[in-house]
């Protein structure tokens, strides 16, 4: 298994793309910009799904043993 530091190092080197320059900062912060919106949408979602719904409680009229209360 390759330690985490030379995953990093293999992650920053540049790769086989000719003819590619870097980013603009107009391109960059778009991106950046996207990447924000789409994780807030994510926790969002998240944060909705796992929310307790308040589900009335049923009564199923069985008869519960040491339950005071209940029967």
């Amino acid at each position: 298994m390759t330690p985490p530091g030379h995953l990093l190092l293999l992650l920053l080197l540049p790769g086989s793309c000719s003819g590619c320059g870097p980013l603009s900062l107009p391109l960059l912060a778009g991106l950046v910009v996207a990447d924000a919106v789409l994780s807030l949408l994510i926790v969002g979602v998240v944060f909705v799904c796992m929310r307790p719904h308040s589900r009335p409680a049923q009564e199923d009229g069985r008869i519960y043993i040491n339950m005071p209360g209940r029967g």
